[in-house]
C-alpha cells in the first residue's frame, strides 16, 4: 500500500510514516535468537504487510513454522514530540524492539497495538524496528478464523496467515495528544454524541474545539474543557423537519451521506493536536420481527465475504482492491456483506462508509473450549469493538458462528455462559446495534435469530419458511442442518429471522472431480447456474419470514469455489444478471451504448 493511504481514517494526522515494504526476515523454528543481544542469520527479505505464506510476501512458504523475526531500519531524528509506533494487525502474539529495547508485547492476531517509542530513539537518526512473532499453527484455542490447522487446506478452512499482516507506521505528536475518538449517531434527537480521549502529559486549561461539516455547510463548531483527560458530548444537529431534507443529511447505502469533522486540542491559545475525521447520522434498529435502517424498515441483501486473496490472503493487494470489493458487493445488487470470520482492515469499512455498503462484523472462532479460549476471544473482541465503534457501516456484531468454540452449547452450561456473556459484554461496549450471540443455529441470547440452512432446493426452502405457525413448525419440528434453532430457555421471542447463510452453488466450468474445488451444491453449465440462483434468491426475497438473507458467497476462495465472482473477482455471470437475481427484478435490457462495461477496474 502507498505512503498516501493512512492506516487509521477515522482519526488521521499528517505527520506519518508508513513502514510498509522490505524487512528482514527469518523463520526461528528453535527459537535460537534472543534479545536484545541481537538476531543474526537473516535468510530472507519480506515484503511487509504480507505474511510468509503469500506469494506477495517474496517468501511463499506455507509450512509448519511457529516462530519469527523481522526487523527493518527507518530514518527518523528525536524531537520534542512524541513518537508512536503502530502496528495495525500481527498473528498471534508479538514482542517489540525499538533499537534493543523493548516497547511493546501484544497477543491477538486481529486488532492493532501501539507502542511510545520516544525514549528509545538514537540521536543519528537511524533507528531500527525488530519484531519477534509466535503463532502456533496448532493452536485450536486461539482465535484463528477461517486458518487451517493442518498442513494443506481442508474442508473450508484457508492457508493460515503468520506474522505482520497490516500496515506498520509511524507518527510524530505533541506531548499531549488525542488518542482515541469515537462518534455516537444519535438519530432520534438528531445528535452526534463526540468522546474525546487525550493522551500523555495533561495540563489543566486544554479544551477540545469540535467542527462538523455536511460538504462545504458548517454544522456545529463546539469548544469543550478537557476534565481528567477526557471530553464527552452530544452535538446537536439542525433537524431540516420535512424526510427529503432529513434524508440529506442520514447516512443509508443508496445515500451514503458523510459528515467531515475536524478535532483540535488546545492549551491555552496553542494548538496542541489536529486531527480529520469523519461520522454519520444513521441508525440501525429492531421493532417486533423487522429491521430498521433510520426507522423505516429495511430488508437486508448481504452476500457472506471472507476476505480473502490468492496472492495475498487476508491481506488486500492495494487499497483499490478493498475499494473495488464494495464496488463489486454493490454491482451485484446486494446492499451489505457479512464480513465471515475476519475483522477487516480499517480500509475496507472507510470504503464501505464512504460507498454505502452495510457490514456485519464477526469475531473469528477458536475451535477448542477452555477458560484461556475465552479470556483470548474476550480480549480481542473488546479491542476490535473499540477500533471499529464509530464506523457507520457497521451494524451488526456477531461473537459466535455455528457454535465453533463452544460445540456443547445443548449440554454444557459453560458453553452456554460463554455465549450469554459475549452477548451482554457486546451489548454493554456498544448499546446502539444487535448483537447476534451465535448465528446459524442454537441460539440463546440474540437480537436477531440467524438461520443456516444450504438446502439447493428451492421449493423446499419455500416449504419450510412459508408456514402458518413458525413457532411450533419451524422452531419444534423442522431443524435446518440438523440443529435445534433455539436452545431450552429461550424460545423465539419474535426477533428478527435472517436467513444468514445459504445457497453455496459451486460452478466452474474448468473444474474436474479431482481437483477438489467444492460448493454445497455444483451447477455445470451457466445457465443451469443463473436459473437456480435466481429460482434460490426469488423465494429468499419472497419470504415474509425473513428480514434479510445472506448468500454464500461473494468471491471463490481457495478449494471453494461458490462465489458468484472468481477468486480474481471476474463475474461468473454478467452482472447484470446477477443483480437483477439477487434483488428479484426483472432483467432490463443492456444498454447498447454500455456494452464491454465490466466491474471496477
Amino acid at each position: 500500500m502507498s505512503q498516501f493511504e493512512y492506516p487509521r481514517p477515522q482519526l488521521v494526522r499528517d505527520n506519518w510514516i508508513n513502514l510498509n515494504g522490505k524487512w528482514r526476515f527469518r523463520f526461528d523454528d528453535e527459537v535460537s535468537c534472543r534479545m536484545p543481544q541481537g538476531v543474526t542469520g537473516w535468510t530472507h527479505e519480506i515484503n511487509v504487510p504480507f505474511a510468509p505464506e503469500t506469494e506477495m510476501s517474496g517468501i511463499q512458504d506455507t509450512g509448519f513454522h511457529r516462530f519469527c523475526w523481522y526487523e527493518r531500519d527507518f530514518e527518523l531524528m528525536p524531537s520534542e514530540q512524541r513518537t508512536i509506533l503502530h502496528f495495525g494487525a500481527v498473528d498471534y502474539a508479538a514482542k517489540v524492539w525499538v533499537n534493543g529495547q523493548l516497547v511493546a508485547e501484544h497477543e491477538g492476531g486481529h486488532t492493532p497495538f501501539s507502542a511510545d517509542i520516544t525514549e528509545a530513539l538514537k540521536g543519528d537518526g537511524k533507528q531500527t524496528v525488530t519484531v519477534f512473532v509466535e503463532d502456533d499453527p496448532a493452536d485450536l484455542a486461539k482465535p484463528r478464523g477461517k486458518q487451517d490447522w493442518l498442513l494443506e487446506p481442508h474442508s473450508i478452512w484457508y492457508p493460515r496467515t503468520t506474522g505482520i499482516w497490516q500496515t506498520v507506521w509511524v507518527e510524530q505528536v505533541s506531548r499531549t495528544f488525542i488518542r482515541s475518538l469515537r462518534w455516537t449517531p444519535i438519530f432520534e434527537t438528531f445528535e452526534i454524541g463526540c468522546e474525546v480521549f487525550a493522551g500523555g502529559d495533561i495540563q489543566e486549561n486544554m479544551f477540545v474545539e469540535v467542527k462538523i461539516w455536511h460538504g462545504e455547510h458548517l454544522l456545529a463548531d463546539d469548544n469543550y474543557k478537557l476534565l481528567q483527560g477526557e471530553a464527552n458530548r452530544k452535538i446537536a444537529l439542525s433537524d431540516p423537519g420535512i424526510d427529503d431534507s432529513r434524508n440529506e443529511l442520514l447516512w443509508s447505502p443508496e445515500r451514503p451521506t458523510l459528515l467531515d469533522a475536524e478535532v483540535i486540542l488546545r492549551c491555552g491559545d496553542q494548538v496542541v493536536d489536529h486531527i480529520k475525521s469523519y461520522t454519520a447520522l444513521r441508525a440501525f434498529h429492531i421493532n417486533r420481527d423487522r429491521l430498521l435502517l433510520n426507522g423505516r424498515p429495511y430488508p437486508l441483501r448481504l452476500v457472506l465475504d471472507q476476505g480473502y486473496w490468492n496472492e495475498s490472503f487476508m491481506t488486500a493487494p492495494s487499497d483499490e482492491h478493498l475499494k473495488r470489493d464494495v464496488e463489486l458487493a454493490k454491482l451485484m445488487g446486494f446492499n451489505g456483506v457479512r464480513k465471515h470470520q475476519k475483522i477487516e482492515d480499517p480500509r475496507y469499512l472507510y470504503w464501505a462508509d464512504k460507498l454505502g455498503l452495510l457490514v456485519w462484523e464477526e469475531m473469528p472462532s477458536a475451535y477448542r473450549f477452555s477458560p484461556h479460549a475465552i479470556k483470548r476471544i474476550v480480549k480481542e473482541w473488546t479491542e476490535a469493538i473499540e477500533r471499529d465503534y464509530s464506523h457507520p457501516c457497521i451494524i451488526v456484531w456477531v461473537p459466535f458462528n455455528e457454535s465453533w468454540g463452544v460445540p456443547n452449547l445443548t449440554l454444557t452450561q459453560a458453553h452456554r455462559n460463554a455465549v450469554e456473556a459475549l452477548y451482554h459484554l457486546t451489548r454493554t461496549l456498544d448499546a446502539t446495534r444487535p448483537v447476534i450471540g451465535n448465528d446459524g443455529w442454537e441460539a440463546s441470547a440474540t437480537d436477531i435469530l440467524g438461520i443456516h440452512d444450504y438446502d439447493s432446493d428451492p421449493e423446499k426452502i419455500k416449504a419450510r419458511y412459508e408456514v402458518s405457525d413458525p413457532v411450533r413448525t419451524l422452531f419444534d419440528q423442522r431443524r435446518p442442518g440438523g440443529r435445534i434453532l433455539t436452545l431450552d430457555g429461550f424460545p423465539h421471542r419474535g426477533q428478527p429471522i435472517v436467513l444468514t447463510e445459504f445457497g453455496g452453488i459451486a460452478y466452474d466450468p474448468n473444474a474436474t472431480p479431482e481437483d477438489g474445488t467444492w460448493g454445497y451444491t455444483r451447477s455445470r453449465t451457466a445457465e443451469s447456474y443463473h436459473a437456480l440462483y435466481e429460482r434460490l434468491l426469488k423465494v429468499v426475497n419472497e419470504t415474509f419470514m425473513f428480514s434479510g438473507f445472506c448468500y454464500t458467497q461473494f468471491a471463490d476462495t481457495f478449494q471453494e469455489a461458490n462465489g458468484l465472482l472468481n477468486a480474481d473477482r471476474t463475474p461468473k455471470l454478467p452482472f447484470e444478471v446477477i443483480s437483477a437475481a439477487t434483488r428479484n427484478v426483472p432483467l432490463q435490457p443492456r444498454d447498447p451504448e454500455q456494452e464491454g462495461e465490466g466491474p471496477p477496474a
